[in-house]
């Protein structure tokens, strides 16, 4: 519910670095909280979820919508040029 209150329409005119920031924030405390057991496959579910959720809120900020540029691919631009955080259990 909080990802989705981070990435809802409300947020659309929120600088793109500032989403990124606050998911950030939330999915580091996630992650320390949730880092008992086996927690793997709820990491990765969750992973997904933030990257479903963020491309959709990147897509509505204009009426054009949003697409990485042709030589990247939606991953990449999230993970390596925005700086969205991966969500994954320690080792």
């Amino acid at each position: 519910d909080k990802v989705r209150q981070l990435t809802d329409p409300s947020q659309s005119f929120t600088p793109v670095d500032e989403v990124i920031g606050r998911v950030n924030r939330f999915l580091r405390g996630w992650m320390a909280y949730f880092s008992y057991g086996h927690p793997r496959r709820a990491f990765r579910q969750l992973d997904k979820f933030v990257q479903d959720r963020l491309t959709r809120h990147l897509q509505r900020r204009s009426q054009r919508g949003w697409k990485p540029p042709p030589d990247r691919t939606v991953y990449s631009q999230l993970y390596h040029i925005l700086g969205l955080q991966h969500v994954h259990p320690p080792r």
